[in-house]
């Protein structure tokens, strides 16, 4: 049929961007309009062709073959179909694996098919020659498109450049109106806001330091249970250890750490450390142990508040996978905010998000263990050992909260008062 379709190897696109824009192949030195982007393909496709665009195939590379939120965003434009390969680490450097051969199968289909008239490839592999040498002896126009080289030579294979049919280059200027390098003003993309709730999340304390002020409660317990601390009379009486427990009088039993913590009321903390728990280190474990909520510290009228998963419907499942798919985006700050939204929405009792309010910044675990697997569908991941990166896990955790406190405040907000009363 009399259509074009575009095949773009994502790695060697944006690489040959990155080292001309930025004066490096890693693509995190740019940043990318990926609308504008694909917009810009479909136009020089269809005027270079003289054809209508069949269809845009984007092959890339990712961890696991799991979609990041850029091939999120991507898979659900118009006419454009994602293809992932694995992603590997290797010598500490990434490589894709997988992406040429789905790119000389998609090729080779395509002509053999009779899908379309012309190809247009946006890559620089010399192991895609035999596809593309197949796909001309189908009938199939191919065109070549290179991005232009910082050094000004090529950067595809002599080989490739020697069978096409047809071929382009991606000048700066072209590039530049959907890509641009992160270091340079007037980037494409707004920079990051800052937030304020992620500094916040940071600077709580960490367990650690908890269990190190407990030692050193106990430590000072037991030496002036030996000691003992007279009074100005003179009678000594047990000293408070700093949690309202008195210390053993001389020839009991020393209360360690762990005894202090069982007698610690759950919803009043150390005084020196008043959100000692808020680091939650559980939650980035592989798998999910669940825990009696006196070992966590969190009261029990959070520890028993309901899951999303409980408050929600097989239809609403439906609803929110769709609202997954075409339009979260895969921030993990917006991540949260989704999350919590969803889980304020279905609560039976608005009662739930205030006494979870008060353990800000500390998410009580059952919820937060639920939060991090809904941020792994986002390819959320550290690559290693299926980690949440701890700063995708302080912003996810910090969009949770932001959508608590916006909640809070419209609950808060006086009602708006009668209108002047007309004569």
């Amino acid at each position: 049929m009399d259509r074009c379709v575009v095949l773009v190897d994502a790695g060697y696109l944006l690489g040959a961007a990155a080292s001309l824009l930025a004066g490096e192949p890693a693509r995190s030195r740019i940043s990318v309009d990926h609308a504008g982007l694909i917009q810009q393909l479909r136009e020089r496709a269809e005027i270079e062709t003289g054809l209508p665009l069949l269809r845009i195939y984007w092959f890339d590379g990712a961890p696991d073959r799991v979609p990041q939120p850029e091939h999120r965003r991507l898979r659900v434009m118009p006419r454009v179909t994602v293809r992932l390969g694995a992603l590997t680490r290797s010598d500490g450097r990434w490589a894709q694996k997988g992406v040429d051969a789905a790119m000389h199968t998609e090729l080779t289909e395509l002509a053999r098919n009779r899908a379309c008239t012309d190809i247009v490839l946006v890559t620089g592999d010399g192991d895609l020659l035999p596809g593309l040498m197949s796909a001309k002896e189908h009938g199939v126009a191919v065109h070549l498109w290179a991005v232009q080289a910082a050094d000004g030579d090529y950067n595809q294979s002599e080989d490739l450049v020697a069978e096409a049919d047809e071929r382009r280059v991606l000048d700066r200027i072209w590039i530049t109106r959907a890509v641009r390098a992160k270091d340079l003003t007037g980037v494409c993309a707004p920079p990051p806001v800052p937030r304020p709730e992620i500094a916040a999340i940071l600077s709580a304390p960490l367990p650690e330091a908890a269990l190190a002020a407990d030692e050193q409660a106990a430590e000072a317990a037991a030496a002036t249970a030996r000691n003992g601390d007279p009074t100005p009379d003179g009678a000594p009486v047990p000293p408070a250890d700093g949690h309202g427990v008195a210390a053993p009088a001389a020839g009991k039993a020393v209360p360690t750490p762990k005894d202090l913590a069982g007698l610690r009321p759950a919803a009043a903390p150390h005084p020196a450390a008043p959100q000692a728990a808020s680091a939650l280190r559980w939650s980035s474990e592989r798998g999910w142990v669940e825990r009696p909520p006196t070992t966590l510290g969190e009261p029990p009228e959070t520890a028993s508040l309901p899951t999303l998963a409980q408050l929600t419907s097989a239809e609403q499942r439906w609803a929110d996978r769709e609202e997954d798919i075409t339009t979260v985006g895969g921030d993990p700050f917006e991540v949260g905010q989704v999350f919590a939204r969803r889980w304020l929405e279905r609560l039976p009792e608005q009662s739930h998000a205030h006494r979870l309010a008060v353990l800000y910044p500390r998410v009580p675990h059952r919820i937060d263990g639920e939060l991090l697997r809904y941020a792994a569908r986002f390819g959320l991941l550290a690559h290693k050992d299926d980690q949440i990166d701890e700063h995708d896990r302080y912003a996810i955790r910090a969009g949770f909260w932001r959508e608590i406190d916006v909640r809070a405040a419209a609950e808060q907000a006086p009602a708006p008062g009668p209108g002047p009363a007309t004569p």
